[in-house]
């Protein structure tokens, strides 16, 4: 069986870091190409004729560009059906409630995240920032809780069975720490971080995105 040529666009620390756990996961041969956010190449003309939208990630399909998180990772599902990127459906509203499970990180966690990570993106003023970052923090905690109770007595997002949705939710959790976030009461979702670092395709995305790190760093250097 021949497989697309896929080239991923990935920035460390991003949520690109979702996508690279499902390619992984797959273990079909995969490119990355990384995106230096810093120096705002996903602004570039050249990253624009990729993607219009600036963002990462994207993956080019052959000579195709996909771009957001629950296409990428819905068409990865479809077309690696073996990979069980997300468990095996009966029906289309099971089918679709795994498309909302997904937009549930996309669209209603992650904007979140950003707000509490780089609240300077919305405001320029430090007590403004602080003010839309406790109130991301505010709006936040209820879903933490949902989710820390939905891991009360099950591993993973689906029971018994890893999905990708775990790989979206191990970015969010790990976003919000590096941004500071107190997480500390939701002590299952720290198990729940405790068993994904633990996962082979979790430990090569990582990697992955490592040597992004030191290549940045290796380019600052020389730059001083």
């Amino acid at each position: 069986m021949s497989h697309p040529k896929l080239k991923l666009y990935v920035a460390p620390g991003s949520c690109t870091r979702v996508p690279t756990i499902a390619l992984e996961e797959i273990g079909v041969p995969f490119e990355t190409e990384l995106v230096r956010l810093a120096q705002k190449q996903h602004k570039s003309p050249e990253f624009l004729a990729v993607n219009p939208k600036g963002k990462v990630p994207v993956l080019v399909i052959d000579d195709y560009a996909l771009s957001e998180n629950v296409a990428i990772l819905t068409w990865l599902n479809r077309t690696y059906p073996e990979a069980n990127l997300l468990p095996e459906t009966k029906d289309d509203l099971a089918s679709v409630q795994q498309i909302a499970d997904l937009a549930f990180f996309s669209g209603t966690l992650h904007p979140f995240v950003t707000r509490i990570a780089k609240p300077d993106i919305f405001v320029t003023d430090a007590q403004k920032a602080d003010m839309v970052r406790e109130a991301a923090v505010s709006a936040l905690n209820p879903y933490m809780a949902l989710i820390n109770q939905r891991l009360s007595d099950q591993p993973w997002w689906y029971g018994e069975t890893w999905s990708i949705c775990d790989g979206y939710f191990f970015w969010i959790w790990w976003r919000l720490h590096s941004a500071g976030y107190d997480g500390s009461q939701y002590t299952n979702l720290a198990s729940f971080e405790k068993r994904i670092l633990q996962r082979p395709a979790v430990i090569r995305a990582l990697e992955r995105e490592e040597q992004n790190l030191r290549i940045l760093a290796e380019e600052r250097k020389r730059n001083r």
